[in-house]
């Protein structure tokens, strides 16, 4: 990396502006102070540079790779040193949004996500990728995975903006969340400057966003799952969709909740409108929502068909004690919900794991009381544990114990339990607070020392010894008296015996995959989000939320499915948009046929279609060429792959191709014949030449009349 300046070369010239901006009230004052700021600062013989990027460095939404030197030279850049775990880094992104919106890349302005990761996990670009699309991140990002410009810089803590001038010298730095009035007048201060010195650039620097160059999908990062008391029905934060789906538990439609589009806004089913919803919980006909970047909790009637809004003020709270009423409460991005009961009747309190400020919270449905606490009023939303700081500290008063960005809830109310399980994501650790005093108590990972939120790993044990890497959600099974942990960063499944502490890995590889299996130790996750048990303890429901689908564990038979969830009314919609973006090349009239031998296959299955292809020796896949597979239908069966992913890109050979297919749970006729095309662009690795070749697969299916929630391989072996 290029020498540059540091930030600790910066900071003592802008504490002098940060003091003087103090004492100021009026905006024309304030813009005074920092033009004369940013004169001074300008004025230096020598520049505080920053390093250029390193070349060979990742980068996504960009044509190509950016230069300080080159394709920003000329802008105003705001760089953001975050990392996607990071509850404050999300906080951050409105702030950028609003700013890109006002000031576009023509106007001068350009802001890049530097991505320098806490976890490993982070570091890979695949889970990075995801993370840009989850948080509809449209500007460049690259992946400082070695975190060599966060190091150059001094950068210290999550997250930081360093606002560079035309030549890529320094003019600010602001750290942490909560700066935006700063942000805005430092930028709108320094282009205003830079353009009256003739130095702006109006170009623009070439922004290729990544969620352009993919399918649709009927889920799109489901991140929380729950189930009714029959376990008849299943609730899903379609969280990407910015939707709340109610279905069968055979995967069937019964309602879809708002969405596609964010916002916030009461009324009908078709009316409503969410913010990327988390935590969900239900009891009979109702179902309560943690609307997360709406910093709301929010109320769905299913019998009305009507959502109302029941906590918060629709932007993020500060408040770390609460104690007003829903309304007037404002809160801070909660994660998840869960049902229970504290001094009144049965199921009057809805407890909130409230991740923006680090603490457990409740909102009376009723009156009733927490442990040892005043009695509250219905309406009434207040902090039950958790002083604010982000830390792990245990502690028997749980106003002094701490909490790194709980994410994940669920309730043992019976003897000898009686707490609410608490995934504490940022300590890697699983905590438990008591339903009769509240005390905070450690049950597996992290260590001892409560200001390391550091001791992270994937390490089966007991207690302290146990390693997990940003759990994301807890199960309770009452029937099998186990806790299930989504170990979401390690993209593993683990059970915890809670007397004894002992936690063990169940389902996963330790690799973001999407293998199902299908026994548990050969199945696959990405980042599984969301946990719930079902079937009187015998299934467990995954969110399995970057592979964009709900995962059924079956705890009886160690086996995993995919729960086919159909959406007729979006899926014709979605497949139309994507064909009319693809347009695929006809296959040569010459291409092999291959007829394969009918399958039988029922309703609600998962077929994994698994191809294998090879290719002579000495011949490589053209790189850059569109390789792709793709299925069809025969006349009458298009219903078949309605709602399906039908269209690849085919860039490695190495292994098997496998595509999941869904049987849908209804049918329309007893058979359908599907055909899987496969188009090839290779070159030879001696002289060059290169050619297309393809193969057509034609698989006659029968379809049973008994449904079956299992997989099934079909697999498919061409030599080219």
């Amino acid at each position: 990396m290029a020498a540059g300046c540091s930030l600790s070369s910066l900071l003592p010239i802008q504490t002098q502006l940060d003091h003087s901006l103090q004492d100021v009230v009026s905006t024309e004052q304030k813009e005074n102070i920092v033009y004369e700021y940013l004169k001074k600062l300008d004025g230096r013989e020598q520049d505080l540079k920053v390093p250029e990027f390193e070349d060979g460095l990742e980068w996504l939404n960009t044509k190509s790779p950016l230069s300080l030197s080159k394709h920003l030279s000329g802008k105003v850049v705001v760089l953001d040193f975050f990392t996607y775990c990071c509850i404050n880094c999300m906080h951050l992104l409105p702030d950028l949004h609003k700013l890109e919106h006002e000031h576009s890349d023509k106007d001068g302005l350009v802001v890049v996500g530097v991505h320098s990761a806490k976890f490993p996990n982070e570091k890979v670009l695949e889970n990075i990728k995801s993370a840009v699309l989850r948080y509809n991140i449209t500007h460049p990002v690259v992946n400082d995975a070695d975190a060599k410009l966060w190091q150059a810089l001094e950068v210290s803590c999550w997250p930081t903006l360093v606002i560079l001038g035309p030549r890529g010298n320094m003019l600010f730095s602001l750290v942490g969340e909560g700066n935006k009035d700063k942000l805005f007048l430092f930028t709108a201060a320094a282009l205003k400057f830079y353009k009256g010195k003739s130095k702006v650039k109006n170009n623009s620097i070439g922004i290729k966003l990544y969620r352009d160059s993919l399918p649709p999908s009927i889920l799109s990062f489901p991140s929380k799952v729950t189930t009714d008391s029959t376990g008849n029905r299943l609730v899903i934060a379609d969280t990407g969709h910015h939707r709340i789906l109610v279905v069968k538990k055979n995967g069937q439609l019964l309602h879809s909740i708002g969405g596609p589009k964010s916002g916030w806004k009461d009324g009908s089913f078709e009316e409503s409108a969410f913010h990327s919803p988390q935590g969900v919980a239900m009891k009979n006909n109702t179902i309560y929502v943690a609307d997360t970047e709406n910093h709301l909790i929010r109320k769905i009637d299913l019998l009305e068909e009507t959502v109302s809004t029941v906590a918060g003020i629709g932007s993020q709270g500060t408040d770390k004690e609460g104690g007003a009423t829903g309304l007037q409460q404002q809160i801070s991005s909660p994660w998840d919900l869960a049902l229970g009961t504290a001094g009144g009747n049965e199921d009057n309190v809805l407890w909130i794991a409230m991740a923006g400020t680090h603490q457990i919270w409740a909102l009376f449905l009723e009156d009733g009381s927490l442990p040892k606490g005043s009695m509250a009023k219905k309406g009434t939303c207040i902090r039950f544990a958790g002083s604010g700081n982000e830390e792990n500290r245990n502690n028997s008063y749980p106003h002094k114990a701490g909490f790194a960005q709980p994410s994940g809830l669920s309730l043992a109310p019976e003897e000898p339990w009686s707490c609410v399980f608490i995934a504490d994501s940022e300590s890697s650790t699983v905590r438990t607070v008591s339903l009769k005093d509240g005390a905070v108590k450690h049950l597996v990972g992290g260590e001892r020392d409560p200001l390391n939120l550091f001791a992270f790993g994937d390490v089966d044990g007991a207690g302290i010894n146990a390693k997990l890497q940003h759990p994301l959600a807890v199960a309770w099974n009452k029937q099998k008296g186990l806790l299930y942990v989504a170990d979401s960063y390690n993209h593993k499944i683990k059970v915890v015996e809670p007397k004894t502490k002992q936690c063990c890995t169940i389902a996963g590889i330790g690799e973001a995959s999407n293998a199902l299996g299908p026994a548990f130790t050969e199945s696959a996750f990405n980042e599984p989000g969301g946990l719930a048990v079902g079937e009187n303890g015998r299934v467990l429901y995954v969110a399995d939320s970057n592979n964009h689908h709900i995962k059924v564990l079956d705890l009886e038979t160690q086996m995993v499915s995919v729960l086919p969830v159909t959406i007729e009314d979006a899926v014709v919609e979605l497949d139309s948009s994507f064909a009319a973006q693809r347009k695929l090349p006809k296959l040569p009239k010459t291409s092999p046929q291959v007829l394969m031998s009918p399958v039988t296959v029922s309703p609600g299955q998962v077929l994994q279609l698994e191809i294998a292809l090879t290719l002579p020796g000495g011949i490589q896949l053209t790189e850059g060429a569109p390789s792709y597979w793709a299925l069809a239908a025969a006349e009458g069966g298009e219903w078949f792959l309605q709602g399906q992913c039908v269209y690849g890109d085919i860039v490695d050979l190495s292994r098997p191709l496998v595509i999941s297919v869904t049987v849908p749970a209804s049918t329309q006729t007893p058979d359908v014949v599907l055909s899987v095309d496969v188009c090839l662009y290779f070159c030879s690795k001696d002289d060059g030449a290169c050619m297309m070749k393809a193969v057509s697969f034609t698989q006659p299916m029968q379809i049973a009349k008994t449904s079956q929630f299992s997989s099934a391989k079909v697999l498919f072996r061409h030599h080219f």
